[in-house]
Order: C-alpha cells, then sequence, then structure tokens
C-alpha cells in the first residue's frame, strides 16, 4: 500500500495514525501544499478527488477520502464495534467530524496556520468560527463525560477519527481546551495507545 498524505493535514494523520496504531506496512508520499510532490500527483492522476490523502492498493485501485480510508482499512479490526449499533454509533460520529467539526475546527487552524488561507482570516470569520468550535467541543465534552472513549468500551474509528484535528485545537487554532477536561483525558488516552504516532513522527 502507498499513501499519499499532507503531512500537515489532520485527514491524513488520521489514517497515518490508524495504520500505526495496526501495525500495517506501507510506503508514504508526502504531498504538501506547494510542494512538486503535490503537483506530480494531481498530474498523474493519484489524487481522484484533487486532495490528500489518498490510499493506492496493491493492486493500483486509488480510495480517497480519509474516513473512507479509515472505514476500509479498520474492517475486521478491533477499531470497528462487532455490534451493529455501536458500529452505527462510531459511523455517526465520523459523519459528524466531516460535516461539523472539520468546519470549524479544522477550517479555523487553516485560517491561521497556511499563507494561500490568510486572506479569508478576517476577524468576524475567526470569531465564528471560535465560537461554533467551541458548541462542537463541548459536544464532545458532554459526551466523553464519565466515559473513555466516543462509543462502547474501547477505542475505535471514532476517536481516531476526531482526534486528528482535536488535539491541535489548542495549538493551531487557538481554542480554549482548559474548558474541556474529558477531552483532554481522552487525548491522553490515545496518547499512551500501543503503536501511537504523533502529526509530525
Amino acid at each position: 500500500m502507498k499513501l499519499y498524505s499532507m503531512p500537515s493535514s489532520g485527514n491524513s494523520y488520521k489514517v497515518r495514525l490508524l495504520l500505526a496504531l495496526s501495525g500495517r506496512a506501507y510506503t508514504r508520499e508526502d504531498v504538501e501544499y506547494g510542494s512538486p510532490a503535490l503537483e506530480a500527483a494531481h498530474r498523474d492522476g493519484h489524487l481522484p478527488f484533487g486532495k490528500a490523502p489518498v490510499l493506492e492498493l496493491d493492486d493500483g485501485h486509488l480510495l480517497p477520502e480519509s474516513n473512507a480510508i479509515l472505514c476500509w482499512l479498520g474492517e475486521g479490526t478491533r477499531f470497528v464495534p462487532e455490534d451493529a449499533l455501536t458500529r452505527a454509533e462510531m459511523l455517526a460520529w465520523m459523519f459528524w467530524e466531516q460535516n461539523q467539526h472539520e468546519g470549524t475546527i479544522a477550517v479555523r487552524a487553516a485560517l491561521l496556520t497556511y499563507d494561500h488561507r490568510k486572506a479569508d482570516a478576517t476577524p468576524e470569520r475567526l470569531a465564528a468560527l471560535l465560537d461554533a468550535g467551541h458548541r462542537n467541543l463541548a459536544v464532545m465534552e458532554r459526551r466523553l463525560s464519565g466515559r473513555d472513549w466516543l462509543v462502547g468500551d474501547a477505542v475505535s474509528l471514532a476517536d481516531i477519527c476526531l482526534y486528528a484535528y482535536t488535539h491541535t485545537a489548542g495549538s493551531k487554532g487557538g481554542f480554549g481546551m482548559e474548558r474541556f477536561p474529558a477531552i483532554g483525558r481522552w487525548l491522553a488516552r490515545i496518547a499512551d495507545l500501543p503503536g501511537y504516532v504523533g502529526l509530525n513522527d
């Protein structure tokens, strides 16, 4: 397998994290913004949806979209609950991550991080994203209060999926993470998992 991965992207990181936690062997092609490698990946048709991550399977099949990749890699592993309802709850959190969480947490971080996005980082937009992001983090805080994981009794794809942008929400996005102690404990549990790798590893 070969992963086309944007090193600074939480969406790419969540795939690298699952691969590491699973002990799966793969090769990696870094395609960061503005790099010749990204231009080549676009030119050669390796990014069918125009963005990373993309997992190239051994038979050459290209699988785009981070959460679709997580589901494929997680099939038959301990990261996907056996119970149908718990599995559906896992998917619900993964859908919510893309539809709600990423659009506030990741977008605010991107506006503050990437030079090509800074023209859109108006004070009004940053303030709106901060408020909306705190509301989304409060949803996670309520869920994690009194429990270790987002669904069931063990770590699942939902935790890996939401960890990616949440663990840098304070450092990159300027969110007040001290307001969310249950999230803080959950982040520490994930970082303690055997095989864990960080965003910059």
